[in-house]
């Protein structure tokens, strides 16, 4: 066989072989709920802008690369050394030199705009949430004030400061039980973080998102609206003491009447305790307990006897 009709042949069967590896079995929900280059499926409209400009840079990168692998590879191919004569020297090419300068700034432009506008995004805050809540975290633990609800039926005006207080309807994690934050789906909840003593990390993965806790006076603030019911896994993302990889919570998100009945049940309650909180979760017909993490024991005589 001649061996231009080699090459071409060799370079049809690995295209044909690296589409049908890339391509067996897939189909347009494959693609959607399967190749998220590493992240969970979003459950927030936040979280569903960030991995949109996820997937469209990383599809960029993958476009660019697989034309600078084509360039090596047709360069290596096309000037194999084939005689001992000296190849042609070429000094300047101004149309290709432009050309290379020109496209990259072009890329870059791009990526920023769209990483500007998704911050943007996800960044943003209204003027009026549908819900408040303040998040307080401490060594090792969370603790959620439902600033919408008075604390034990007093009426009142929200005010964020005597939301930090915890003068509102609340539920503190302790050592033995995982706390649960409880947000309504399809409604924009504002988040008010604070921090009892260092920084802590408010981070939950399907949220694809996460915000450092300040101490005092620094109060961080952002938004989400969950677009899906369900039981997510949240965690501290900044090592903040012995037990932070032990710094757990858990999400639920829940139609927005169950939510108003759960804020009532609470204020009806008028406890900030854990069997409270279960109570209040067993009245909207969910689990009192979190079945994403579970506590850890931070016994540590109990822990060094057991492994003896």
């Amino acid at each position: 066989m001649p061996r231009a009709r080699w090459i071409r042949t060799a370079r049809l069967g690995g295209t044909a072989a690296a589409a049908s590896l890339l391509l067996a079995g897939c189909s347009a929900s494959d693609i959607d709920n399967k190749f998220n280059f590493g992240w969970p499926d979003p459950v927030t409209k936040q979280a569903e802008r960030m991995q949109t400009l996820w997937h469209a840079s990383t599809l960029a990168a993958l476009v660019v690369g697989v034309a600078v692998w084509g360039l090596i590879f047709w360069c290596c191919i096309r000037y194999r050394k084939t005689t001992d004569d000296f190849p042609k020297q070429t000094k300047f090419n101004h149309a290709l030199e432009v050309f290379y300068s020109i496209v990259p700034v072009i890329i870059v432009l791009v990526l920023f705009y769209f990483t500007a506008t998704t911050q943007n995004y996800v960044t943003k805050l209204s003027k009026n949430p549908d819900t408040t809540i303040s998040v307080v975290a401490f060594q090792w633990n969370w603790q959620f004030d439902y600033c919408d609800q008075p604390y034990k039926g007093d009426e009142k005006t929200r005010d964020e400061d005597a939301c930090i207080t915890g003068e509102y309807v609340n539920t503190t994690g302790t050592a033995e039980v995982i706390p649960i934050l409880v947000v309504p789906r399809g409604e924009t909840v504002r988040i008010i973080e604070h921090s009892n003593d260092v920084i802590h990390s408010f981070w939950v993965p399907d949220f694809l998102f996460k915000r450092d806790v300040i101490p005092q006076p620094i109060d961080n603030q952002f938004e989400f609206t969950a677009t899906t019911n369900g039981h997510y896994v949240g965690r501290c993302a900044e090592l903040c003491g012995t037990y932070h990889s032990q710094m757990n919570f858990e999400v639920r998100v829940v139609d927005p009447e169950a939510y108003r009945t759960y804020l009532t049940t609470l204020a009806t309650l008028g406890a900030s305790d854990t069997a409270a909180q279960q109570k209040a979760l067993e009245a909207i017909g969910e689990s009192p307990f979190a079945d994403t993490t579970r506590p850890f024991n931070t016994d540590r005589t109990t822990r060094s006897a057991s492994t003896k």
